[in-house]
């Protein structure tokens, strides 16, 4: 089934840009913004693809488009072969306004990432292998190990068990949105947030591969070695400048 889109004279609900008048639905799709929001996620749906992080039609990507509309991958479809009118324009009920797939069953869950957290920009949900072990055990890997993983994630979070596609699933990140831009979901794989499609990406990369080096290092045959809980603190600092989310920020005063 296709979808088209709509005129802007059927359209009541409108687009809020800085320094610009509203626009429609049908100017937002058309804007250079939303051309190269559209070519970042097929950019990033293909680097998933051929890291191995999705496959078959799975997994997901969106990105906000000014205050009132979103882009998101389709449904049944490969993140190798998405083309620019493949992706979709949301609004953030999660109608579709704009393109010729009907849009991701998962977006129910990016919806309400970003109705918790407003910094949340773009979300990434995907499938990689080592981060969904732990998925699969309803674990985490243990944080303190490496200090690039400590500056962008720390701690991540592991949402309970719900079918996906269902607002029950999205429900599941609500409490962890805030504090965690990084979660895992029980059974299921890895979602992210962050600023760009591309720093959300940067942070499944980051995780997945916390979570393989945390597997090899378990079969060295020696003791983990953790970072001083002082110099944990310096990190975090350096993640306060950045204006990134951790738990653990309140012990610093925070």
């Amino acid at each position: 089934m296709e979808q088209t889109l709509i005129p802007p004279s059927e359209q009541e609900s409108e687009l809020s840009q800085p320094a610009q008048d509203a626009v429609s639905p049908l100017a937002a799709a058309s804007s250079p913004e939303a051309h190269a929001l559209r070519i970042e996620i097929i950019a990033i749906g293909r680097k998933l693809w051929e890291r191995q992080y999705v496959d078959g039609n799975g997994g997901n990507i969106s990105v906000r488009l000014g205050e009132g509309f979103l882009l998101c991958t389709p449904t049944m479809m490969s993140k190798r072969d998405m083309e620019p009118a493949d992706i979709c324009l949301s609004d953030l009920d999660g109608k579709i306004l704009a393109g010729e797939r009907l849009r991701t069953s998962e977006l129910l869950l990016h919806l309400e990432i970003y109705r918790s957290n407003p910094q949340a920009r773009a979300v990434v949900h995907c499938h990689p292998p080592h981060a969904t072990a732990f998925a699969m055990t309803g674990s985490l890997p243990p944080i303190g190990l490496i200090s690039e993983y400590e500056t962008s994630i720390g701690p991540a979070a592991i949402a309970p068990y719900e079918t996906p596609g269902t607002q029950a699933f999205a429900e599941t990140v609500r409490p962890f949105v805030r504090d965690h831009n990084t979660i895992l979901l029980s059974n299921h794989g890895i979602v992210c947030w962050a600023d760009t499609v591309s720093h959300a990406e940067w942070l499944v990369e980051t995780f997945e591969t916390y979570c393989k080096t945390f597997l090899i290092a378990q079969h060295i045959g020696k003791p983990l070695a953790f970072i001083p809980a002082g110099k944990i603190g310096e990190l975090l600092e350096i993640k306060r400048r950045q204006g990134l989310p951790d738990a653990r920020m309140g012990s610093l005063g925070e």
